[in-house]
């Protein structure tokens, strides 16, 4: 990359823990669920929840989450090791696209790599350019936001701010809904027979949606682009909300409330896919792939089968790299002119 035109991609992920033990899974939760994005409040409401938080939910859930963790880690965890093969797979893409390409890295909001630290190393390499995807194709203020404050407070204490731009959200993006209908295509040409599509997304608490996130109308528009690429009818199709987590209503449809319903009506075979996921996680993998499975199994049903996250799949890598073309195309097309006129002398 010229001197002149330093140019870096970070494609950022949520978090996870270093290892699965529950001194690294208490860290990771203390950092993220510390965070007032995620769980909203202030006074005595805030006080409440850090209170629950530190004498709670830290002393007793690290070591059952642990567990889990330990069930799906290979060498390292799940979400890092994708989100690695998805930086490698980008700058091999962005190398055959560009005379200069931008150099691709990572970045999680919570854990390692840290995002702040990785905006502070590339500014101090000289990066004046940096393109920010998160792997959230879908907005929402307790995912995507916390990226934009991290960026906020890096650039606070900075004299000459570097030029960031971050990539909101893309749930309506051509390619990546070509991407997930390619996903279930290739699933169902080797297990057809689901009566029904469920469509899984990460829920949030209902009271931030009435307060105005976009993400459960983002969640259903994708639903809905998705089943007509798929050319799906009503009845074979639903979108639900999966993870909630404490005592206030999320968004519903609930996923496992859903699976047993179905299956009590009589549905035998089902497909499930998360859309708001682009790497697989300890989310998908063991909520969704295994307790949902015996969920709908328990209710009746007998065939289960969970699609996987696009990944480092060559779709999805196709996907970012018309992000990096479409967000930071006015950077690259000046830094490729300056390397082919240095060429050219």
């Amino acid at each position: 990359m010229s001197e002149m035109n330093k140019t870096a991609i970070i494609l950022a992920n949520l978090g996870t823990p270093d290892e699965p033990t529950p001194s690294a899974v208490r860290r990771y939760l203390r950092e993220f669920l510390s965070d007032q994005r995620v769980v909203e409040g202030k006074g005595p409401r805030r006080l409440l929840w850090l209170a629950v938080l530190n004498s709670i939910v830290l002393t007793f859930r690290p070591k059952k989450v642990a567990k889990l963790y330990a069930s799906i880690w290979e060498q390292d965890s799940p979400m890092r090791r994708i989100l690695d093969e998805q930086v490698a797979a980008l700058q091999r893409s962005l190398s055959l696209k560009h005379v200069n390409p931008p150099d691709v890295f990572s970045g999680m909001t919570y854990g390692q790599p840290g995002l702040t630290p990785r905006l502070q190393e590339l500014a101090g390499k000289g990066y004046q350019h940096i393109l920010i995807i998160p792997m959230y194709p879908q907005y929402s203020a307790t995912t995507t936001a916390p990226i934009y404050d991290q960026v906020a407070k890096f650039q606070l204490g900075r004299r000459e701010v570097v030029d960031i731009r971050i990539v909101k959200s893309y749930f309506n993006h051509p390619l990546y809904i070509q991407a997930l209908a390619g996903s279930v295509r290739q699933h169902r040409q080797v297990s057809p027979g689901a009566e029904k599509l469920i469509l899984s997304y990460h829920g949030i608490p209902k009271e931030y949606a009435d307060k105005g996130d976009p993400y459960p109308q983002q969640c259903h528009e994708t639903s809905r682009m998705l089943a007509r690429v798929l050319d799906l009818k009503d009845g074979e199709w639903m979108t639900t909300f999966q993870s909630r987590f404490g005592p206030a209503e999320w968004l519903q449809p609930y996923t496992d409330k859903t699976l047993e319903k179905i299956a009590g009506e009589g549905v035998k075979n089902i497909d499930v896919v998360c859309p708001a996921f682009t790497a697989d996680c300890l989310e998908t993998l063991e909520e969704i792939a295994e307790e949902n499975k015996e969920v709908f199994e328990s209710a009746g049903g007998e065939h289960y089968h969970y699609i996987p996250a696009l990944n480092s799949a060559g779709c999805f890598i196709n996907v970012l790299s018309a992000l990096v073309n479409e967000q930071a195309g006015d950077w690259l097309s000046k830094s490729d002119l300056h390397n082919e006129a240095s060429h050219g002398a």
